[in-house]
């Protein structure tokens, strides 16, 4: 079987520190590789693979000013679709855009939807001529036909059981989607530390409703770390907070906490209640008050259990089989 991988290429992959659609685009494609199947990766040309890396992009657009994303988007896209007849089929990474194209692809297309972003988006999707994987079941549009829905793998390698200890942390981007500014309220009612951990999306919501508490004392931001210091973070403390403010599609730190032992307390939205195993790796609640008195209760959860659960559910093995399973349903409908 012979894929086309079309990655993003907003970062590197794998990324050095953030981006997500990327991390999961690398452990996809390495995983493919190790299960035998024959992959080129289109990404950006400084990214790190064990397939046969293809593009036009020399580095993200997301760490040089002076690219214009949605111009190298397009390029990319145009580059990796001049190919697809060379292969058996083209996996898009990439959201809506290689579907407005979809009518040049030569080979059979599937789609994972990493967030279903609104209807807006909806005329690319109906047009774009491709086979639909979700993320997660709560992420799936009513208008739109899926094939499956397979979960994001991690590499538990890389995120060892840590021991745990007293702080609180929140993890991923800084936005009031994200809820940064209630895991801060949060964590000050229950007394306890809190470290902060991504970049910045959303500069005014920083520095209106973060930078101010921010103290390096009570309230610590560590900015966007990479794979070594998150392992240490999240595994280091006694609960992740996840207080977020939109229907989050999957919650790839949500995993990667609870691969380290940690358990996670989430606000009640999208994909939370799928993801995490209520009064086994964490507690899904309903607001501030209820997530205080949620993290007290993990103290009594299992260390070792949220990690043999997390490793039961989110392995990158169980990943590769669902996107293998998807190609082959795929190919025998062609």
């Amino acid at each position: 079987m012979r894929v086309a991988m079309l990655g993003p290429v907003a970062w590197r992959t794998p990324p050095l520190d953030y981006g997500p659609w990327e991390r999961v685009t690398s452990l996809l494609t390495e995983g493919l590789v190790a299960d035998g199947v024959e992959v080129t990766l289109f990404a950006t040309l400084d990214s790190q693979t064990s397939a046969e890396l293809d593009g036009v992009c020399p580095h993200g657009y997301g760490a040089d000013e002076s690219m214009e994303g949605r111009v190298w988007e397009a390029l990319h896209v145009a580059h990796a679709l001049s190919r697809s007849a060379e292969f058996d089929l083209v996996h898009n990474q990439l959201d809506w855009l290689p579907l407005a194209f979809g009518g040049f692809c030569a080979a059979p297309m599937v789609t994972t939807i990493h967030g279903f972003s609104g209807p807006g988006i909806l005329p690319a999707y109906r047009r774009g001529r491709s086979a639909f994987v979700s993320i997660s079941d709560a992420d799936r549009s009513p208008d739109l036909d899926y094939l499956a829905t397979v979960y994001h793998g991690i590499e538990f390698s890389d995120l060892p059981l840590g021991p745990g200890g007293e702080d609180l942390v929140v993890f991923g981007r800084i936005h009031a989607d994200k809820g940064t500014a209630d895991a801060i309220t949060i964590a000050r009612a229950c007394g306890r530390r809190l470290l902060i951990a991504g970049p910045v999306h959303d500069r005014d919501y920083f520095e209106s409703r973060v930078l101010p508490e921010v103290d390096d004392d009570t309230v610590v931001y560590l900015g966007s770390i990479g794979p070594a210091d998150r392992a240490r973070v999240l595994g280091g403390a006694a609960a992740l907070l996840h207080p977020i403010g939109f229907a989050e599609p999957f919650g790839l730190a949500v995993v990667e906490a609870m691969a380290c032992g940690t358990p996670v307390v989430a606000f009640r939205k999208g994909s939370m209640p799928e993801v995490v195993d209520e009064g086994l790796t964490g507690f899904v609640v309903d607001d501030v008050e209820s997530a205080v008195a949620a993290v007290a209760r993990t103290a009594g959860l299992d260390r070792a259990a949220v990690g043999a659960r997390a490793r039961e559910r989110f392995g990158v093995d169980r990943m590769v089989a669902g996107y293998r399973a998807v190609y082959e349903r795929l190919l025998e409908g062609r």
